[in-house]
């Protein structure tokens, strides 16, 4: 009984409704690793992942590996692992299409290099711009970003004209603040609204201001950084504080007999949060899968929370003069 009950567990927990019926497994294999890794890595996890039980697979354009991940992808369909509508795959705008030409290009190319006929969701990377054309990160003769400034809300219709064409089921934002949503979400011309927000969230900066107006909107908040380890030294600042080595952390997962990183996921999982988690170590992957068997209780939550110090890992100060910056804002 009690495995059947935990099956039902999986079950019932291991995926939300977005608010456009569709849905989306909470817990994801994110695919991003540093230049200095062969990409062979994310198609390697990729297979890893399917075989233990994940069914959302996150990655990017600018991670330079949707060729691997998609790769990967589709050798488990063919060997019967998954069927291809068991399989969430999460693609992302990047900032040098936003002009509404361009963003129909950036999804199919995504589509060719993945071999896929669709994408399950499909998010603008970052609200910040760059200068529209085959450069992804332009530069002027300084060695400065050259940034560009479309209306979001015409970056924003030119996603919705992809879903209706089926190209993509879902489509949604990531590192969005309140006001930047809230240009899309007041439109009165919104046909389709953002289905999630996927931002950095962990227990040093639990996000509980924007998970609120999310959840007031029936948006779902996607975390990134979980467990705030990648330590790529182009993104994160290599003197911040190690989650997974928080003492009020490892107490928890200490009483559970749990990893640091199953209770760091968990407690994201109990607020409704999706978790991306990234690794490529195969007993890693299989070990962050296992997160549904337990569960925190109110006062170790409460613990948690109160770790929260409003800590960025994902240093974007160079892009702090972006019109768009959103981490000015307070949510």
């Amino acid at each position: 009984m009690t495995d059947q009950r935990s099956t039902m567990a999986l079950k019932e927990n291991s995926y939300v409704v977005l608010n456009d019926g569709h849905r989306m497994p909470v817990i994801g294999l994110g695919t991003y690793a540093p230049e200095k890794f062969p990409k062979t890595l994310a198609e390697e996890g990729v297979k890893v992942a399917l075989e233990v039980g994940y069914r959302h697979i996150d990655c990017a354009f600018i991670y330079g590996n949707e060729v691997e991940v998609g790769r990967g992808i589709r050798e488990k369909i063919a060997d019967g692992t998954v069927k291809r509508e068991d399989v969430f795959y999460t693609g992302k705008l990047w900032s040098n299409s936003h002009t509404p030409d361009r963003v129909r290009r950036a999804l199919e190319k995504s589509l060719k290099d993945l071999q896929l006929d669709y994408i399950d969701l499909y998010i603008i990377h970052t609200p910040m711009e760059m200068k529209p054309g085959d450069d992804p990160l332009p530069v002027d003769e300084n060695g400065k970003f050259i940034f560009h400034n479309t209306d979001i809300r015409d970056t924003w219709k030119a996603l919705e004209e992809c879903k209706d064409a089926g190209l993509v089921k879902s489509i949604g934002v990531s590192n969005f603040n309140k006001r930047q949503l809230e240009l899309i979400l007041n439109n009165p011309k919104l046909k389709h609204k953002p289905v999630c927000n996927q931002v950095e969230c962990h227990i040093y900066l639990n996000q509980s201001k924007l998970l609120a107006f999310l959840k007031s909107h029936d948006i779902v908040m996607v975390a990134y950084n979980v467990l705030g380890s990648s330590r790529d030294e182009k993104w994160i600042d290599q003197s911040s504080p190690a989650v997974l080595e928080d003492p009020a952390l490892n107490a928890i997962a200490e009483k559970h007999s749990r990893t640091s990183t199953q209770v760091a996921m968990r407690y994201l999982l109990q607020k409704g949060i999706v978790v991306l988690a990234k690794s490529f170590n195969p007993a890693r992957i299989k070990q962050n899968f296992q997160v549904f068997d337990f569960q925190l209780s109110a006062e170790e939550t409460k613990t948690l929370d109160g770790l929260n110090k409003n800590l960025r890992y994902m240093d974007t100060v160079k892009w702090q003069d972006h019109p768009k910056y959103p981490f000015h804002d307070e949510y």
